[in-house]
């Protein structure tokens, strides 16, 4: 059974209440940074074909963008990971996720046969870009390198 304390700053939680938040913080960033750093792995294997997917949506500049996509998934995936910071990662990572999402999964804007699957990835990304806002506003948890420096 948990137990509340009390301390100068008023409520706290208990010591396995504050391991099962940090599990889950920990599980949470890993299951969130799993969606880009993979993703922006196969970006840089299959560079030319990732240039060639951008440039079919009409992006200007696709290899620019092909490298911002792997700076993205790749660098901020890797800080989101490791929670170094992690609160900057995460809203860089929303940023980009907010920016490609219409881009890319216009279900508005496709075929009726691809309709339902571009609507499935954009609200995908949608809850994708919630999840990253709630480490934005509430850090990666204490079993991060964020953490370990508090």
């Amino acid at each position: 059974m948990a137990t509340l304390t009390h301390g100068a700053t008023g409520v706290g939680i208990t010591d396995s209440s504050a391991t099962a938040q940090n599990l889950a913080t920990l599980i949470g960033r890993v299951l969130l940074a799993w969606l880009f750093v993979p993703a922006g792995f196969s970006k840089i294997v299959g560079f030319a074909g990732t240039v060639g997917y951008i440039a079919a949506k009409g992006v200007p500049m696709p290899e620019v963008c092909a490298a911002i996509a792997i700076a993205a998934e790749l660098g901020l995936g890797l800080l989101l990971l490791v929670g170094w910071r992690a609160r900057w990662a995460a809203l860089g990572l929303a940023v980009f996720v907010a920016v490609i999402t219409p881009l890319f999964h216009n279900f508005w804007a496709v075929p009726e046969a691809q309709r339902m699957m571009q609507q499935q990835a954009f609200w995908k990304n949608m809850g994708v870009l919630g999840g990253l806002l709630f480490v934005w506003a509430f850090g990666p948890g204490r079993w991060s390198l964020d953490g370990a420096r508090r």
